[in-house]
């Protein structure tokens, strides 16, 4: 899983990705003008990553 966070992290447009002390949940923060959920996704599923749901984090103030 290791290189596959490697591999998704070298796509432009992700600026950052967090792994949750757990070990059980990402958190992908990206360019949305660069790239679309659905994009984001699709990414970390061709890298290995599986995705058992996707939850958007509220947009700052």
């Amino acid at each position: 899983m290791m290189q596959g966070l490697n591999d998704v992290n070298a796509i432009y447009g992700i600026d950052q990705i967090k792994i949750a002390p757990s070990m059980q949940d990402l958190m992908v923060e990206y360019d949305a003008t660069r790239l679309k959920p659905s994009e984001v996704e699709s990414a970390l599923l061709r890298c290995g990553i599986p995705i058992i749901a996707a939850v958007a984090a509220p947009n700052p103030v």
